[in-house]
């Protein structure tokens, strides 16, 4: 068994390429920081683009419902957008002034969910387009990126508080301390074997933490590797992003690491998601989206 990274450029200039994610036509979908667009790369690498509809929105997390529709957050905006698969836009704007939407979720109740870095809220438009917002404790705590959890509940992570949080759909907040001082945890999701994974970008660490908030860390090789996103793979393993280490990580659960090199030096991977075939793809900031498959010898 050996890895085999492709990478594939973008067309555009200067498009920064953010989050990414699965759709249910086979292909993967991703945000355009910076070029302002939501992209679709096919398993040949060919991409195609479309515009937002709000000028410098700062699209940045994105996901697919189970209906089928394109959702993400726009930073800049303070709005979620939405999109059908033939590139039609519904943008909901948030009640809060400066909210910095950033991480996105479906929840178990169909509606979409959301951290709000700028206003430490966390929001859900439902299945109408109506906006909802919970306050959290702490309004500098820094919701980032969010999970739906084994238990029906929303799981995120506060990256200036130290902490993951969990809200059930009622909107009832719980907050679970992580054992590293300022670890600042970023990306978050659900494991294969029912707890939460999480990644440490300033611990250089992944974290693990159960329903009930038990938790145990793992330390990445790399020095400095800065982790940013992680998502759950095909078996009893989990893929996550090193921005710094200029890495993707493959940890076991049961805490083995695995590092693989990308080709392009200072790629800055950020967003990453498992293929329908089984792949882990990611956005390079530097105008690129990677491809990592295994092949058996």
């Amino acid at each position: 068994m050996r890895v085999c990274i492709r990478e594939y450029s973008i067309r555009e200039a200067s498009s920064g390429p953010y989050g990414i994610t699965a759709g249910k036509d086979g292909e993967m979908w991703f945000t355009e920081q910076k070029g302002n667009r939501i992209g679709r790369i096919d398993a040949n690498g060919e991409i195609v683009s479309y515009s937002i509809p709000t000028p410098n929105a700062g699209a940045m997390s994105i996901i697919q419902n189970q209906a089928g529709d394109i959702w993400f957050t726009e930073y800049h905006a303070s709005k979620i957008g939405r999109m059908s698969m033939n590139g039609h836009f519904i943008e909901y704007e948030l009640p809060t002034e400066n909210a910095s939407p950033f991480g996105i979720a479906e929840g178990a109740d169909g509606a979409i969910w959301f951290t709000q870095m700028g206003s430490g809220k966390i929001g859900r438009v439902s299945q109408a387009g109506e906006v909802t917002e919970f306050e959290l404790a702490d309004p500098k705590s820094f919701p980032s990126f969010i999970t739906p959890g084994p238990d029906d509940a929303l799981w995120f992570t506060l990256n200036q508080k130290n902490a993951i949080g969990r809200i059930t759909l009622a909107g009832e907040i719980q907050e679970y301390p992580i054992p590293t001082p300022n670890s600042g945890p970023v990306g978050i999701t659900s494991g294969p074997d029912g707890a939460l994974w999480f990644v440490q970008i300033q611990g250089n660490k992944i974290g693990r933490m159960t329903v009930t908030g038990e938790v145990r860390e793992f330390l990445i090789p790399t020095p400095n590797a800065r982790p940013h996103a992680i998502v759950s793979g095909l078996h009893d393993d989990l893929w996550f992003t090193e921005w710094g280490g200029n890495r993707i990580g493959q940890i076991s659960t049961r805490g083995e690491i695995v590092e693989y090199e990308i080709p392009t030096q200072h790629a800055e991977p950020h967003g990453i998601a498992l293929s329908p075939s089984g792949e882990i793809w990611f956005a390079e900031e530097c105008n690129q989206i990677g491809r990592l498959g295994l092949i058996r010898e």
